[in-house]
């Protein structure tokens, strides 16, 4: 082969890789919680071990923003917590008269709600808010939205009860030590890093607010999306007792419209590489196979994903 005709050869080679490369977004949270370098930390695994496919984390305001994202029709990959994903899907709350066909790929592990100040600020239950500084999630996020029904549960009102900010989890810290805020509301993995920097931080006592008995009410108005649980004592320094939390679940979404090929790719790299997301966050620990369920998630399932499911013995209906 003459040199010409190898180098165009080489050329149309690299066109055609180039034409099957396949770019694709992690929409995840802000760089305090788990959401950010577990989105990462799953963009390098797709880079890896997906061929073709070049995967990259964005940092975005959370799930409302993230289902958002999924519904602009983009080449993205969603972390949602379950409430937000079915209110995207039904167009109500945030996303009232404009629904999103958002599916699911897998159940990933619990969120679980921290409501969180520290002493000297008279807050030690929920009813302590009334006329307090009270940060309730950044805009655009799913806390903001499991933040508001706890305080509705509560017999509070968001707006008239309390002077709100909306922060996000870093700043939401920050202010707190600051005194700019008397507490503030963050759904996330365990620990979160912010909290941790929170409890560890000199002349700070923590102080994390009950909040298990209002999942009732909860439930009562929006489904059975919210469980009870617990924050250990021993996750962040400073509790004296563990506490009684609410939970929801998250899920890795995408939109209906993602060829089955690529769903079912994301979702095989995924459940065959979680050691790697492990030892980016220790929530991975709770990406396992047998937490998919069909009742698990609170959307639709995506094709791809019951494809890859029912290869590992798991029927999705």
């Amino acid at each position: 082969m003459k040199p010409f005709a190898r180098i165009a050869g080489a050329l149309l080679l690299a066109l055609a890789g180039a034409a099957q490369a396949q770019n694709i977004s992690i929409a995840t949270g802000g760089t305090g919680g788990v959401y950010y370098p577990l989105g990462g930390g799953f963009a390098a695994v797709l880079s890896k071990k997906v061929p073709g496919m070049q995967a990259t984390a964005e940092v975005t305001g959370g799930s409302v923003a993230n289902m958002q994202l999924i519904g602009t029709g983009k080449p993205y990959i969603a972390l949602t917590q379950a409430d937000a994903a079915i209110d995207a899907l039904k167009g109500v709350d945030k996303f009232a008269g404009k629904p999103i066909p958002v599916r699911a790929l897998a159940v990933l592990y619990p969120n679980r709600m921290h409501v969180v100040s520290i002493e000297g600020t008279g807050i030690t239950k929920m009813a302590d808010m009334k006329g307090k500084r009270v940060s309730t999630g950044s805009g655009g996020s799913a806390t903001e939205v499991f933040a508001f029904r706890v305080i509705e549960a509560a017999g509070l009102d968001k707006d008239k009860d309390m002077k709100r900010e909306r922060l996000g989890v870093a700043e939401s810290v920050n202010a707190l030590k600051d005194r700019k805020i008397d507490a503030f509301f963050w759904v996330g993995g365990l620990p979160t890093a912010a909290v941790t920097d929170l409890s560890n931080s000199p002349g700070v006592k923590i102080k994390m607010i009950d909040i298990a008995n209002l999942v009732p009410e909860m439930v009562k108005k929006y489904g059975n999306i919210y469980i009870k649980d617990v924050i250990p004592k021993y996750i962040y320094k400073g509790m004296e007792a563990d506490n009684q939390a609410a939970t929801v679940t998250n899920l890795l979404a995408v939109h209906q419209n993602m060829d089955d090929k690529t769903a079912y790719a994301i979702t095989k790299a995924l459940f065959e590489n979680v050691v790697d997301l492990v030892r980016v966050h220790a929530e991975a620990v709770n990406i396992k196979l047998e937490n998919q369920k069909s009742e698990a998630s609170s959307i639709p399932w995506h094709p791809g994903a019951i494809k890859y499911l029912a290869e590992r013995g798991i029927k999705i209906k």
